[in-house]
Order: structure tokens, then sequence, then C-alpha cells
């Protein structure tokens, strides 16, 4: 198939360049021309391939250059250009053309162009290509905001469709346009609204609705929206509460439209087009390039896309002072262990707690790293580091969520009895919790303790949480452990039904099968574990399948 695919892209791309004018070239020289040309696109597609948009712009560009007479590679040229983030050329490229001509992404670059340099023509706060025309109330409400037209701006908004493209976004820019205005106390009952609809950028939100209400003379208001245990808001609140004279963090057409593209880009994230949702954010970046949230989606989305060295530059990029540099160092660890870059992601999260300001946040991302490397007990190590720092008053999650993970690592670790302490006390800190409940009564179960109360716990976790496969799992197994195998077999199915990809649920049920007499059904079930078992198991199922079940191959 790829051979196929590289002959088409040849004879496409001879096709391309045999379209030059006789004029262009003649004799030897035309030859020359054919051949470079048709080396060009080649090289265009597999940078393109390869995800280096930047080189792809560049060479796409040099073909339209040659042959202006033909869109086709200018239009290649401003795609790529965008996705790169090579804005220069992507804005080069599109001014060439009417905005209802271009590609979505590059309408909406020039229209962050134009409100970021303050040259957006005014035709176009009132009608927008259609392509795009969700965007026309939004860019309009904040060309009047800049224009102190506060009432009409809001009145604009709330004509704005419930079923249209990020109708949900209204109360978020209605508030903050309202807190650019002075006027706090319209925009109070807006921002727990706009919070909920948030998601991903609820962070982000609660710092700049806290700025601005900051701005306006009500600091400890402000304060209020950033108070909990996490550890980016935290570091907010330090900031907020230090500034002499908070000025409001979205306070401008271009920096709420760079509002905007953040959360059209996380909408788009997960369709079909896997393209669109990075061009999207590279334009966020571009028109705020303060926009911290927009550079932690342009990194998750370019080490999605397998650039991880170009994901790792932007991820660097944000100053170790900003409120969302934990988040980035987070992404930048997953990308480094996503490439199977394990000692880089170990010395940088090492380097992490090693310096002045270590917060939990820190030792909890030094904890996974080791984890992931399979080093449980130096992983326990760190998590308790993250106990202590929270018990000390600092910020991070909730301790009977570090407790479990150092439990779960002590477990791994096969240090039991250190792992039932530090399992139990999770527990006392948190009864009812599912997660909880769940992993202390497996691992009772699996070690053949305390019976009773292990499927007990158990049952619990699986009735507070009905839908969670694992859970679910964690029930039959137990059920098929106590001697209730028909119960057992009933329950692991409904496990596999709802996680058909989670191979241990799979040997279980296996296991279940071949104990109840069901022999070619429990073969079929543990094939199905072999898809996505892992290495250290396949062994063992692949044994049951060939021989069946016996004491030394069952599931623990």
């Amino acid at each position: 198939m790829a051979l196929t695919t590289r002959t088409c892209s040849l004879v496409f791309a001879l096709a391309l360049v045999a379209a030059v004018p006789a004029s262009a070239a003649s004799g030897r020289e035309r030859v020359d021309f054919l051949r470079s040309g048709a080396a060009t696109f080649v090289a265009a597609r597999a940078a393109a391939d390869a995800g280096d948009a930047r080189r792809a712009a560049m060479l796409y560009a040099s073909l339209a250059a040659a042959d202006p007479g033909d869109g086709t590679m200018a239009q290649r040229a401003l795609s790529q250009a965008i996705l790169g983030g090579d804005m220069p050329l992507a804005l080069r490229l599109a001014g060439q053309k009417p905005l209802p001509d271009l590609p979505v992404e590059a309408q909406l670059l020039r229209i962050g162009e134009g409100l970021r340099t303050r040259t957006l023509d005014k035709q176009l706060t009132r009608e927008f290509p259609q392509q795009i025309d969700f965007m026309g109330p939004f860019v309009g409400a904040w060309h009047l905001a800049e224009r102190r037209r506060w009432k009409e701006a809001v009145q604009l908004l709330d004509r704005v469709a419930a079923d249209a493209p990020l109708a949900e976004l209204v109360p978020e820019q209605k508030a903050l346009i309202l807190l650019a205005a002075g006027r706090s106390a319209e925009a109070r009952s807006l921002i727990q609204p706009a919070l909920a609809a948030a998601r991903g950028r609820s962070n982000r939100l609660r710092i700049a609705f806290a700025s601005g209400l900051a701005a306006n003379g009500d600091r400890d208001a402000g304060l209020a929206l950033l108070a909990g245990r996490d550890s980016t808001l935290r570091q907010a609140a330090a900031v907020l509460a230090a500034e002499r004279k908070p000025k409001p963090l979205i306070a401008t057409s271009a920096q709420a439209y760079s509002e905007l593209m953040t959360a059209l880009a996380a909408s788009l994230d997960g369709e079909d087009n896997r393209t669109l949702p990075l061009s999207v954010a590279q334009v966020a970046r571009y028109a705020d390039p303060r926009n911290e949230q927009a550079s932690l989606l342009v990194g998750l989305l370019l080490d999605r896309s397998g650039r991880e060295n170009d994901a790792l530059a932007v991820l660097r990029s944000v100053p170790d002072a900003s409120p969302f540099a934990g988040e980035m160092r987070d992404a930048e660890v997953r990308a480094l262990l996503g490439a199977d870059r394990k000692e880089e992601a170990l010395a940088r999260a090492r380097a992490f707690v090693a310096g002045d300001d270590v917060q939990a946040i820190d030792w909890l991302r030094l904890g996974d790293v080791l984890d992931a490397m399979d080093r449980h007990s130096d992983a326990a190590v760190a998590y308790g580091g993250a106990a202590a720092a929270v018990q000390a008053g600092g910020a991070g999650p909730e301790p009977w969520s570090i407790h479990l993970l150092r439990g779960a690592a002590l477990e791994q670790a096969k240090m039991w009895p250190q792992a039932e302490s530090a399992l139990e006390l999770a527990h006392r800190l948190a009864p009812e919790n599912a997660l909880v409940l769940n992993y202390l009564g497996y691992a009772r179960l699996e070690r053949g303790q305390k019976l009773d109360e292990a499927e007990a716990m158990i049952a619990e976790a699986s009735r507070r949480a009905p839908d969670d496969a694992s859970i679910t799992d964690s029930l039959g197994w137990a059920q098929f452990k106590r001697g209730k195998v028909t119960e057992a077999i009933a329950t692991l199915q409904r496990a596999a039904a709802a996680d058909p990809g989670q191979a241990e649920i799979h040997e279980h049920l296996g296991d279940a099968l071949y104990t109840a007499g069901r022999k070619y059904e429990a073969r079929f079930a543990w094939n199905a574990a072999l898809v996505t078992a892992e290495d250290h198991v396949r062994a063992r199922i692949a044994a049951k399948v060939a021989g069946g079940l016996l004491p030394a191959t069952a599931a623990p």
C-alpha cells in the first residue's frame, strides 16, 4: 500500500509541474525543472506525513511560487504553515486571497491577526464568512466593548441562539466583557455558569475572573475564586495577592478571541479531522502569546501527533514562575515517557524536586515516572514526599489519593505489610471512596486475606461506581473466589461488555467459564485476553488456551 501511494504522489507531482508554461524552461532546463519540481513535491509530502509541518509548508510554498496560477500548492502550504506555527509565512500566503476563499483555519488566523494588530475590517464585525459566521457575535461584541459600548456588546451576545456553536461560552464572554467594563456586580452571576461549561479551561477562567474582580477593587472575591488545594490556583493566588495594581488577564478582543479559539480547538479534538484542532490551537496561541492554556493544548496535540520534540519546545516555553508551570511539566514528562525517553523523563522529574519551592505535584510527578519504569519502591518514596508536602500545608490533591498511590506502589514492589498500612490509611481518610474500597478489597482477595471483608468492600465499591468496568471485574472475581461461579460469570460478562479491551477481565471470565465446564467459551475469552495482554501474563494465558485451566495457570 505504501509503495502504491508513493507512486501515485510522484505521478501527481509530475502532472503538476508539467503544467508550467513552456516559456518557463526549454530543453534540458525544462527537464531539470520537472525533476526538481517532482522531487520537491515528494519531499513536501514526506515532510507532512512525518509531522514536519514547517518544512512541508516551505516546500509547498516554493512549488506555489513556481506556478502562481495553480492554487493547490499554495493552499497546502498555507495549511501546513498554520499547523507548524509559522504564522509569518501563513499570513503572507493568506493575504493573497479574499477571506471567504481561504480554508477555515486561515480565515480564523486572518481574523486573529486583525484583532491582534487592531486592523480588522469593520465590515467583518457585522458579517463573517459563512463557514465561521458563528464567530461573528463574539468578535462583534468585543469590537463594541473596546469602544465602551458595553450594553450593546452584552445584548449582541444575548442574541446568540442556544443551539449555536460555542453558545455555551456566552456566559464567560459576557462576564469578561463586564469585568473589563468595571461592572463586577453584573458579572458575578455569570461566573459559576461559565466555570461549569469550561471543562479543562476552568483553572484558566478562574484566574481570569479573579484578576478581573481584583482589578475592579474586589481582591478578596478574586482570591476566593482561587481557594482550594489545586497547585495552579494556589500559585495564581500568591501572584494576585502580591500585585499592587492587578490587571485583568482577558480584557481585549485579541485575548478574548484566543480564549474562544482554545475552547474551539478543545471541542474539535476527537473529531475525524486530526489536524484542525492543532491548527486552531496554533491560532489561539498566536492571537494571545500569553495564553498559557493555548500553549499547553498545542504541546499536547503536537505530542499526540508524534512530534514530541516540537511539543517539548512549546511546553518548555512557559516561565517557571507561571501558575501553569506544573501542568506544563506534567505534560513534558508524559511526552518523554510516551516517546520511550524514560531516562530523560526521570532526569527532568528529579530536577523539578531539586528546586527551592518543591510542591506535592513535583513529588507525584517523580513517583509516576519511577512507577512507569517499574521502580515501584522508589516510586513509593516519592509519593511519601508528596504526602509530607501536603501534610505540611502545601498545595496538592486530597491526602487519601496520595496514600492510595503509595500503597499501590508498595504492593507492586511486593512489600505487602507496608502497602496494606498505606491502603488502610487511605481507607480511613476516605471510607466511602470506590477506588480505595476496590483496591484494598482486591489486594486482600488476591492474598486470601479477610475474604468476607474484602468481598464486602468490593461490593460496596461496585454499588458506588456501577459503571466502572474494573470495579465490576473485581466484584466478579471476588464472587468466583468465594465459589459463586454462576453469579461470577454474569458479573464478569457485564464487565467485559463495558470494557472489551481489558485483558484482565477476559482472563477472569475465561477462568470462570472453564470452571463451569464451558470450555469452548473459556478459550474464546482467553483468546480475547491475548489481544491486549501485557508480556508478563501472555505465557500464562496462552498455556490455558493450549491446555486448559490448571492451578499453575490460574489468574491470581
